[in-house]
């Protein structure tokens, strides 16, 4: 994009439902820098395009009103760069360099596993294909962590999910987790698109002494199709900007911890 100060209103939502269909989800940030206009303009096109049934909005931007493929990893990955590594290294800080440590799938979950540095002393247990390759590169050349990694179906998230993961994780117990969602509520909790998912993500939870959840500030109010855990099964939630306020209460009653990723 760019140049949008001089785009009629037309052009510039033709282009904002452009950069949302190649990435999956948008910011209100993101696109006043690359449409060069005001943040109140972008807001107001965005309520536009959400009366139009074009969009839905969610806080601090947008996502697709019926997404009806789930994107790929590359293409979330690319979406809140900056952010995601921003809650990659603060969760990493957060956990042992000893004992079992399981990773869900994600591109938030990836980006704390990119953080670490090799950890000889830790086993991982993930269904992330990602972050398997991630601990791969990092221990190369140095003494290896153990990774254990599941079997199971192919997400366009790369994580297996299925009755062989689901399966497996069965037998595991782990001192963290450290897990993603593909959108957050008050009411609904912790949700997915993928119903397989879901399921494994519950074992995931199941297998686990203590969970840190990582997700960034746009995935409330972003529900999907199915909960699969509700808002006190988490016990840390690193994001990078404070929950909405009714989101904060509810946060605080379920007696999560919250931590906010510094800047930088």
């Amino acid at each position: 994009m760019g140049g949008g100060g001089g785009l009629l209103a037309g052009q510039r939502r033709a282009l904002i439902l452009a950069a949302l269909r190649g990435r999956g989800g948008v910011r209100v940030g993101e696109l006043t820098a690359e449409l060069g206009v005001s943040e109140m303009t972008v807001r107001r096109d965005l309520d536009v395009l959400a009366r139009q049934g074009a969009l839905r909005k969610v806080h601090g931007g947008a996502v697709p009103a019926e997404p009806a493929v789930e994107p790929g990893f590359r293409e979330k990955a690319a979406l809140g760069a900056a952010e995601k590594r921003r809650i990659g290294r603060a969760a990493a800080a957060l956990l042992p360099r000893a004992g079992a440590v399981a990773f869900g799938g994600g591109t938030t979950v990836c980006a704390v596993a990119r953080e670490l540095s090799p950890v000889p002393g830790l086993t991982v247990v993930t269904n992330s294909l990602p972050v398997a390759e991630v601990f791969h590169r990092l221990d190369a050349g140095a003494s290896p962590a153990e990774v254990v990694l599941t079997g199971g179906v192919r997400t366009p998230s790369d994580a297996l999910v299925g009755p062989v993961a689901d399966a497996a994780l069965a037998a595991f117990h782990v001192d963290v987790l450290v897990l993603g969602a593909h959108g957050l509520g008050v009411a609904s909790g912790l949700t997915t698109p993928n119903l397989a998912e879901a399921a494994t993500n519950a074992r995931l939870l199941a297998a686990a002494r203590r969970v840190v959840l990582v997700a960034d500030a746009t995935k409330w109010r972003a529900d999907r199709l199915r909960t699969f855990a509700r808002l006190d099964a988490v016990d840390v939630l690193v994001t990078d900007a404070a929950p909405p306020a009714a989101a904060g209460t509810a946060l605080r009653s379920a007696g999560v911890e919250v931590r906010v990723a510094p800047p930088g």
